[in-house]
């Protein structure tokens, strides 16, 4: 199981806790996570990445194991502690200021 930690706003929008736990089928990568927590959670669909582009949102950022995947490729394979449930997937809130 994959455990994913989502912000504070998506996890009242869906109705959880601070994480969800996820099956993903094949290789573990940040767009195979997206696509478990839409389907399993539909509300959540558009929130994380535009609806029709799939592009991550502006203030969303996404870490494993301490390592920043936000700019990464959507296909680039997580660590390993992900793929075993070791570590969370984080979906981050951003802030911006001045």
């Amino acid at each position: 199981m994959i455990r994913v930690a989502l912000p504070y706003h998506l996890r009242n929008l869906a109705n959880v806790g601070s994480e969800v736990q996820l099956s993903v089928t094949g290789d573990v990568t940040v767009r195979s996570i997206l696509d478990a927590i839409e389907g399993r959670y539909p509300m959540l669909a558009g929130t994380i990445r535009d609806h029709d582009t799939k592009q991550r949102r502006p203030f969303l950022r996404f870490y494993a194991c301490g390592e920043d995947f936000s700019l990464s490729s959507p296909d680039t394979r997580l660590p390993d502690k992900v793929m075993t449930g070791e570590e969370p997937f984080l979906v981050i809130g951003a802030v911006a200021g001045g």
